[in-house]
């Protein structure tokens, strides 16, 4: 074979990316390429002439060198990964391949070293592994990393009868909040609270995020239950301080559930999903609290599926009925509108309270089609009123916070009316302080809508949301109602009739009516036609009632 001219193999020696040194047969370099100049740090003439001991890094020992050159000196070769040091002091990771080069007698006369710098391959390494195990967002554990740990953490509480508490944890309303300021915004918030998290645990309790907003957390070597307890008060306390996002402060609490190790689980997987079912019980008993996970809850959760699959079927079936409880104008005692009051009859159940199901119906998404089904029998119902002569009757209808946050909730709305033939004046739509007030811009421009189209708007269980005046002023509202916790000890506490004595004065200076629900005495009614309160409602006037009872209780003209 025709030999290859001497320039050529200097351009492949001077522009390749691999850094190459030779050196005689004592060690004592006499050529280096550019890369390797480039990789090291050190220009041809500072090596040329010197031993290339001068590279190494300290890391090796001298019987990782002297099994090299034993390999060497047997095969004529070596190959491995090796760490150097540059020029610079730093330390970096390279693939080095050394060849012996023998003269016609077959004894080593000059060695070649080849070698690749590798650190960011290891650097791409070590980010593969850390993300494996780490949340790229929060810089916690990851879901894959907790099980992992927790395995072991559980075998060795087992092994020395120690316990364990574990927290399930996630935030209400965090979907919201990334709707309306953005995943960004959404991110920043998640970064905060992790470091509020953090501060509150020990060096060997853990921390993860499981995935979007829920985390969990692991108490270890606990000696009494109480120290969980204590830690989930903490948390809650911590989350009560604003979180300063997006260039406001944003409020946001947070549903948790706990389980104990051994009592509740012997696995990370039963543990958590016993903490889940406690956090379940959190968020449907009020959210902002902890759970302790109770036997019970296994039964519940069996019960729960049941029954939502029963109300799935329940439109289908006729099981849902409208009740409607009388509002009555304070001064002059005549009905001014009713409210209607959602009743379910099941035939496995029985009568079910709306307090068990309407929960379930928000939980589980149905309360979409059943608020639909509402709205569309109210339209129904006020045209046999109207048959009966009560063409002006407003009826109230109560909105969700899954209904009012629907994209297209306005047209869907409007879309219904039209097809029963109803004027929308005809309706009252009630919205919680908590449906309108997490994105009051967002809930502004929906009731510009509504209110245009004619409907009335009242904010429901006014008092015990978290209402910003500022932002109340600015609601295209016609009235607000009192919850009834205020009204029922108004007669016997003196800061309930305080309350809401306050509540009317600020709402007719607002030019808006005030209805006060739970009204079930005439002392009550008295103190409250006392403080010029425009409408009542309470079992004081009428229960909740059929329709059929609803035109009796109008056509007798009652309450006289």
């Amino acid at each position: 074979m025709k030999d290859y001219p001497k320039q050529i193999n200097e351009l492949i020696v001077n522009y390749i990316r691999e850094g190459v040194m030779v050196t005689d047969k004592t060690g004592v370099i006499l050529f280096v390429n550019p890369a390797f100049q480039v990789v090291t740090g050190y220009k041809a003439e500072e090596v040329i002439g010197k031993q290339p001991s001068f590279l190494q890094s300290g890391l090796h020992n001298r019987p990782f060198y002297e099994q090299m050159w034993k390999t060497i000196t047997q095969k004529g070769q070596w190959s491995g990964e090796i760490w150097n040091r540059r020029r610079n002091g730093e330390l970096y990771p390279e693939w080095l391949t050394i060849l012996a080069v023998h003269d016609d007698q077959g004894k080593a006369e000059h060695y070649i070293g080849v070698f690749t710098d590798i650190s960011d391959q290891r650097s791409a390494e070590a980010e593969a592994k850390r993300l494996a195990h780490q949340d790229a967002l929060t810089g916690v554990a990851n879901r894959y990393a907790y099980y992992t740990r927790m395995a072991s953490v559980i075998e060795t509480s087992q092994t020395y009868n120690q316990k364990l508490a574990v927290f399930l944890l996630d935030l209400d309303r965090f979907k919201q909040i990334n709707d309306t300021f953005g995943q960004k915004a959404g991110d920043e918030l998640l970064m905060d609270l992790t470091s509020r998290l953090k501060r509150l645990l020990g060096n060997k309790d853990m921390i993860a995020r499981l995935g979007g907003d829920e985390f969990s957390l692991t108490l270890t070597h606990l000696h009494h239950e109480r120290e969980a307890f204590q830690l989930a008060e903490a948390v809650i306390s911590s989350f009560s301080a604003p979180f300063h996002i997006a260039g406001q402060d944003i409020y946001i609490s947070t549903s948790m559930g706990i389980s104990f190790f051994p009592e509740d689980g012997h696995d990370v997987e039963t543990l958590i999903r016993h903490a889940d079912k406690a956090m379940d019980h959190s968020k449907q008993t009020g959210r902002n609290r902890f759970s302790v996970y109770r036997e019970e809850m296994n039964e519940e959760t069996k019960e729960a599926l049941t029954m939502e699959m029963e109300l799935r079927r329940a439109i289908e079936r006729n099981e849902l009925m409208l009740h409607y409880q009388p509002q009555v104008d304070a001064v002059f005692k005549k009905a001014a509108g009713a409210e209607a009051l959602l009743r379910w009859h099941n035939k496995h159940y029985g009568y079910v309270p709306p307090a068990v199901f309407i929960p379930l119906a928000e939980k589980t998404g149905l309360i979409i089609p059943i608020g639909k089904w509402i709205i569309r029998q109210v339209c129904r119902d006020l045209h046999t009123l109207s048959r009966h002569g009560f063409t002006d009757l407003p009826i109230a209808v109560n909105i969700s916070a899954l209904q009012f946050l629907q994209d297209g909730f306005v047209e869907t709305v409007q879309a219904i009316l039209y097809e029963e033939n109803i004027l929308p004046e005809r309706l009252e739509l009630e919205l919680t302080e908590s449906t309108v007030m997490p994105d009051a811009q967002s809930s502004i421009q929906k009731l510009d809508q509504l209110k245009g189209l004619g409907f009335r708007l009242s904010i429901d269980d006014f008092g015990t949301g978290y209402s910003s005046l500022s932002y109340l002023r600015r609601f295209p509202i016609d009235q607000l109602k009192i919850d009834r916790s205020f009204i029922q000890l108004m007669d016997e506490d003196e800061d309930d009739a305080s309350i809401v004595e306050a509540i009317i004065t600020m709402a007719h200076r607002l030019h808006l009516k005030v209805v006060a629900e739970g009204v079930e005495n005439e002392r009550q009614f008295r103190l409250l036609q006392e403080e010029s309160c425009d409408i009542v409602q309470g079992y004081f006037y009428s229960k909740p009632i059929s329709l059929s009872e609803l035109i009796t209780f109008l056509q007798n003209d009652w309450p006289k």
